[in-house]
């Protein structure tokens, strides 16, 4: 048995809670050199009158055959203005492939929601605690292409990457804290990812992934490892990010502008066609019997004469 002590927590906000009628689920979260969710039954997971709790392995299909840790979790409820609603029991859970997540079907009754003090402005936050306290066991498959590098378990085909990094950055992993092989191997593949990560074009990042790659990193960084290089290009990243996400903005400022001048100077050009067609058109004269007979044609002297006969 492996021992962890490594405790973190993830907090999660939840706006317009009482119209959540279907299961939704967290970002993905990393803790103890796993990555997790939490799912929540906002109406009962087979219990109507309560809300539903659970924390879940990410990706549970991606883990190797036989990949298990055990971990005690809880989770605290707030409301928005960070008043504790209520505070579940601490419960231990194994999960694995087999079994992605454990948690609390009983959570809290819905009945304690109603009251508008307690579900503040219809949003609440939700704290998750987890503690992973066994590495029980990493995977068939994984051990069986695992080579042993510096005190890390590394796969044959990560080496030449791995072996890099201990080239350029000799001291990168001198002063971490977990002693567990197991333990440090799940942390150096978070880093592998996160390398990977920090390599992708800046425009291809989306908010939640920024903020992600950051977490991990900060994980990172508080179990020893020195990793300023990255941090440095993570904030590269960010920066180039934010520059090309601003110049995006102002173009679309710009068309703005542009689409709210065109539309005055068409809405000036109709109001001048108006005024020329109001100019431009000849009411028809409304003519009397008199003018009718003004406009008649005069007699000639000699059909007068006949008349007068």
């Amino acid at each position: 048995m492996m021992e962890i002590d490594l405790q973190s927590t993830f907090s999660w906000k939840i706006e317009n809670f009482s119209e959540r009628k279907f299961p939704i689920t967290s970002t993905a979260f990393s803790s103890g050199g796993c990555e997790w969710y939490v799912l929540i039954h906002p109406k009962g997971d087979g219990f109507d009158d309560y809300l539903s709790l659970y924390l879940c392995v990410a990706n549970p299909k991606s883990l190797q055959p036989g990949w298990k840790r055990r971990a005690s979790l809880n989770f605290i409820i707030l409301n928005q203005s960070g008043k504790e609603v209520h505070r579940t029991s601490e419960r231990y859970g194994l999960f694995g492939a087999e079994i992605p997540g454990w948690g609390f079907r009983t959570a809290l009754p819905l009945t304690k929601l109603q009251d508008k003090e307690l579900l503040e402005n219809n949003t609440l936050i939700i704290e998750v605690y987890i503690k992973v306290t066994e590495v029980v066991h990493e995977g068939d498959e994984t051990r069986k292409d695992m080579l042993d590098f510096r005190g890390f378990n590394v796969l044959s085909s990560q080496i030449t990457s791995v072996s890099h990094i201990f080239a350029k950055y000799p001291n990168f992993a001198a002063d971490i804290k977990p002693k567990s092989k197991a333990v440090k191997t799940a942390y150096l593949k978070i880093l592998l990812g996160l390398i990977k990560t920090a390599n992708k074009p800046p425009e291809s990042f989306s908010e939640t992934e920024l903020i992600k790659a950051y977490s991990s990193l900060i994980d990172l960084m508080e179990v020893g490892f020195k990793l300023d290089w990255l941090k440095s290009k993570l904030d590269e990243v960010s920066l180039e990010r934010k520059i090309k996400v601003d110049a995006d903005a102002a173009r679309v400022q710009e068309l703005e502008e542009k689409v709210k001048n065109l539309e005055l100077m068409l809405s000036n050009l109709k109001v001048e066609l108006d005024k020329e067609k109001a100019r431009s058109h000849i009411e028809p004269k409304m003519f009397s019997l008199k003018d009718y007979a003004s406009l008649s044609t005069p007699m000639s002297p000699w059909t007068r004469r006949r008349k007068s006969d």
